[in-house]
């Protein structure tokens, strides 16, 4: 385990002086290559940052005024009766607009319910199976100019609910419930 630990310290310094031993060889000017890359990327961020302030209001205007509350209120018969959490709700909405507001939702499921809890496993699971779907599609549609989506969204909902459902019966099935 030890030697995991090492070899994963050293990875990216290698990786780094890797592509610059690289450039030298191939006598490419690799500061200056670089420096373009960071201008152009710079520009990338300026062009995209309107819309995670944007995003990230809206997640933050819809936590903040209870709606994800709200919501999960409202469906808790049904979430109720396919035994998911009532908690999972506000955490699927606003983990498809902003992972790390979601983060800070299962800080709080953690030490409301703790991670070994079957809501914990489930948040855990739910987690690592969903997709930032909003932002993703913004932010890296927009860098890459993309205006034609097609089945984009749609298939980012289908995969984050069928992960959803993955997420809850395999947290059913650990809780022995």
């Amino acid at each position: 385990m030890k030697l995991l630990t090492s070899f994963s310290d050293i990875i990216i310094p290698c990786i780094i002086f890797g592509v610059v031993f690289y450039g030298i060889l191939k006598k490419i000017k690799v500061y200056e290559c670089f420096c373009k890359g960071a201008r152009e990327g710079l520009g990338t961020v300026v062009d995209i940052l309107p819309t995670l302030i944007g995003l990230m209001m809206g997640v933050g205007i819809l936590r903040g005024s209870g709606f994800f509350d709200i919501l999960g209120m409202v469906l808790e018969p049904v979430t109720a009766r396919l035994h998911i959490p009532t908690e999972l709700i506000p955490l699927l909405g606003v983990k498809m607009f902003s992972s790390s507001a979601a983060t800070g939702l299962v800080l709080d499921i953690f030490k409301t319910h703790g991670p070994d809890s079957y809501v914990g496993m489930a948040t855990s699971l739910m987690m690592s199976c969903t997709e930032t779907i909003f932002y993703t599609m913004s932010v890296y549609f927009l860098a890459a100019k993309v205006t034609k989506t097609r089945y984009t969204l749609k298939g980012a909902l289908l995969a984050t609910l069928v992960g959803t459902v993955i997420s809850i019966f395999l947290a059913f099935q650990m809780a022995g419930l």
